[in-house]
């Protein structure tokens, strides 16, 4: 199959690559730079000259493929309504070009989006006052196209996507505790985070490419819910910091723009997902991976 894959370069893009040629797929990956665009033809990938925010060239890059994964999403905690208006209209490019077609569309949403409290399944919808709420329009946006002879589907993913590379919430934790001389939490800590390997997601991009149900919700979700004080309490050790609790009211003085996500309780289960792909984690959870030298010589 000839695959088009934005965020190609990415950290979940780029485990997506060697996964996907090793299944016999070609892939063509979007590239917005010269530097990108030299480090995917160096991982034998086709290249696409395009932005996320070039419906053209997205539109384009979907009408030469057989089927498309769409992990790109521009990350400004600033701004995150216009991020989630640009997603928007990508995978609306890319309907332009796939509807009538029974090709596959994979979308990438997440779990930070579902109720909170319990542990959120597949079929459960999005929290339209959740703090990820920005990711609710794509989904929609996904399962209109489900309904247009599009194979259209969403992968969740969670908070943290950890392995070597990472640069997402848990790196995040680590700079903020060396700048404050404190690896903290916020009230008891019990409050948790759903994790997975990037490896593991990309196997799980590969099978909702080849198997995905148009129209299904798949959670790639490895750790159902990991306790943020455990993750504080690695991060401590490993940096001979103290570990300690802050409140919620000064969260924001000590988190900054991470104060929305770290007191997030929002454990998500992956069972229908392993059932109905066949899914099956294999690497390091969260904590053993982030029990590492690589999570902390940076």
């Amino acid at each position: 199959m000839r695959v088009f894959l934005t965020g190609a370069t990415g950290f979940i893009g780029s485990a997506i690559i060697p996964e996907l040629l090793s299944a016999g797929h070609q892939v063509t990956g979007l590239a917005r730079s010269d530097a990108a665009a030299t480090t995917l033809a160096a991982a034998g990938v086709q290249v696409h000259r395009g932005a996320l925010d070039d419906v053209a060239s997205l539109q384009r890059g979907a009408a030469a493929a057989d089927g498309v994964i769409h992990t790109a999403f521009i990350h400004d905690f600033m701004d995150m309504a216009a991020a989630g208006r640009t997603d928007r209209a990508a995978i609306a490019a890319f309907g332009a070009a796939l509807v009538g077609s029974g090709r596959p569309l994979v979308v990438t949403s997440g779990t930070a989006h579902l109720p909170g409290g319990r542990s959120s399944t597949e079929d459960d919808a999005p929290d339209a006052n959740g703090p990820a709420r920005h990711r609710i329009s794509s989904e929609e946006a996904t399962l209109d196209l489900a309904g247009r002879g599009v194979r259209a589907c969403l992968i969740r993913l969670p908070p943290s996507v950890h392995g070597d590379g990472d640069h997402g919430f848990v790196p995040a934790l680590i700079g903020i505790a060396r700048a404050k001389g404190l690896s903290a939490y916020v009230g008891d800590g019990m409050n948790r985070w759903p994790a997975v390997h990037r490896l593991d997601a990309a196997r799980l991009f590969r099978l909702a490419l080849e198997q995905g149900v148009a129209g299904a919700r798949y959670h790639g979700i490895a750790d159902p819910g990991v306790p943020v004080r455990d993750i504080a309490e690695v991060i401590g050790r490993r940096l001979g910091l103290p570990v300690a609790s802050r409140s919620a009211q000064d969260a924001a003085g000590h988190f900054g723009w991470l104060a929305t996500f770290i007191a997030l309780d929002r454990p998500a289960s992956s069972a229908l997902t392993r059932q109905r792909l066949g899914w099956k984690p294999v690497h390091a959870g969260l904590l053993a991976d982030l029990d590492r030298p690589a999570y902390f010589t940076a």
